[in-house]
């Protein structure tokens, strides 16, 4: 029923900033909570950030914390990842997931639907 699109990836400088964006078609997020993972090949993926749909409430990850930020825009029914301050460490593909469990989990087999991702390279 829903699909979800992301963008914004490229290729950035360590230290540089970007903005990823996550639109979902086919319905709203009411009452969703909405996570962005990160994958690179041959390591399991990865939780980054999440958000309930409301604004209640907000988790990240231990190593992204005070440099990312999720946000939401119900306007338009997209999530975004602000990301400052990238490293080398944060290239992966980016992929935004949502959840209909009622509250946040950083476990990705409790997301329903995923994204196909966007490419984030962070150069030395």
């Amino acid at each position: 029923q829903v699909r979800l699109v992301e963008s914004g990836g490229g290729l950035v400088q360590a230290g540089g900033s970007l903005r990823l964006s996550c639109t979902a078609s086919g319905r709203t997020f009411n009452g969703y909570v909405l996570g962005w993972f990160r994958h690179v090949p041959g390591k399991e993926r990865e939780f980054v950030a999440a958000m309930t749909w409301s604004g209640s409430s907000t988790s990240y990850a231990d190593s992204v914390k005070g440099r990312f930020t999720i946000s939401r825009n119900t306007a338009n029914n997209t999530v975004y990842l602000q990301m400052n301050s990238l490293k080398p460490e944060d290239t992966a593909t980016y992929v935004c997931a949502s959840a209909t469990s009622g509250t946040i989990t950083t476990m990705p087999k409790f997301y329903d639907t995923w994204g196909q991702g966007t490419q984030v390279t962070v150069s030395p």
